[in-house]
């Protein structure tokens, strides 16, 4: 019998994931698998759910079975940028200054409702997502590897909120949504807890570690070998430029949009076993990756447009390449 590659032992390791969070997690298989592409990608998070759809717990369920430190972060109106970054506190016995690291010293960083807190503090996250560092009195200080922001919003509550400006949204390489349980699904959720399931011990729960930082490496290499025709990065780009002319659409998706449907495509192909992308492997990640990233107009809003359908109606429009 064939000895396993470590490209597949590498890949089982990912795929296992999906299980072990499911211990702790009852549905949202689409969620966990988003958040498992991003990690491949090294790109963020944006969760959007009502409260009590376990966001929390599927964050603390992924940095367990990924042995990874994780962190959280309440944004309120009074959060200011260095409770998020640190600050530079004064040591009377020294008579020196010292940092004090903020929680964005993290691998997983869970930015629970980004959009209560107002622009200057969610600006404190832009340079640490996009160059994985931290600057405070002029001095750099870099994040630990892996570092991602998993940001959750209320979707139906708006009243005290700062919606999130476009650059940043753009900065998220996908949004995820949570919705409300099935029937069965929450019915399974109440088995759980009437035979003593308990949300705040993962140990109890059974959720293992099944991989580890240097496998995550691992995969992120493998992830940027997948190949990639030519036809398929013009399929890539022809269904973003298609969303900027878009009749419903004020704003469509960047070229920073197109680059990470890109990537996202690499790594849904690369945990489906393949090292080559399809144009299938595109259209399953297009709406998550570029639904945040178009801004519809006002009256398509009113009429009941969503970016969603929008998606759905451009890839149905733009050719597949053979």
């Amino acid at each position: 019998m064939t000895e396993p590659s470590r490209v597949d032992t590498t890949r089982d390791a990912l795929v296992a994931l999906r299980n072990e969070v499911g211990k702790a997690i009852v549905g949202n298989d689409a969620a966990v698998t988003g958040l498992i592409v991003a990690l491949l990608c090294r790109g963020h998070v944006l969760l959007e759910g009502v409260p009590g759809v376990a966001k929390t717990l599927l964050v603390r369920a992924l940095a367990k079975a990924l042995d990874l430190d994780s962190g959280r972060i309440q944004f309120t109106p009074d959060l200011m940028p260095g409770d998020v970054t640190g600050s530079l506190v004064y040591d009377a016995r020294s008579a020196e200054f010292s940092f004090k690291q903020g929680p964005v010293f993290t691998n997983l960083l869970l930015a629970d409702e980004i959009n209560r807190t107002p622009p200057k503090t969610q600006s404190s996250l832009l340079e640490a997502m996009e160059e994985r560092q931290v600057s405070v009195d002029g001095k750099p200080r870099m994040l630990p590897d892996p570092f991602v922001v998993i940001a959750t919003q209320n979707p139906v509550e708006y009243e005290g909120t700062y919606p999130l400006p476009e650059a940043q949204l753009d900065r998220f390489l996908v949004k995820l949504t949570m919705p409300l349980p099935s029937r069965d699904d929450e019915i399974g959720v109440l088995s759980r807890h009437a035979a003593g399931f308990d949300p705040r011990d993962l140990d109890a729960a059974g959720v293992r570690p099944v991989a580890s930082a240097e496998q995550l490496a691992a995969a992120r290499a493998a992830v940027a070998g997948v190949t990639l025709d030519q036809h398929v990065i013009s399929y890539i780009v022809d269904i973003c430029r298609a969303t900027r002319s878009a009749g419903a659409v004020r704003l469509g998706v960047s070229p920073r949009g197109a680059t990470a449907l890109m990537a996202a495509s690499r790594a849904w192909a690369w945990l489906s076993g393949k090292d080559y992308v399809t144009p299938d492997d595109v259209k399953t990640v297009s709406r998550p990756t570029l639904r945040h990233r178009i801004e519809l107009r006002p009256e398509a809003s009113l009429e009941g447009a969503t970016a969603d359908g929008v998606l759905d109606r451009v890839l149905a429009a733009v050719p597949v390449p053979r």
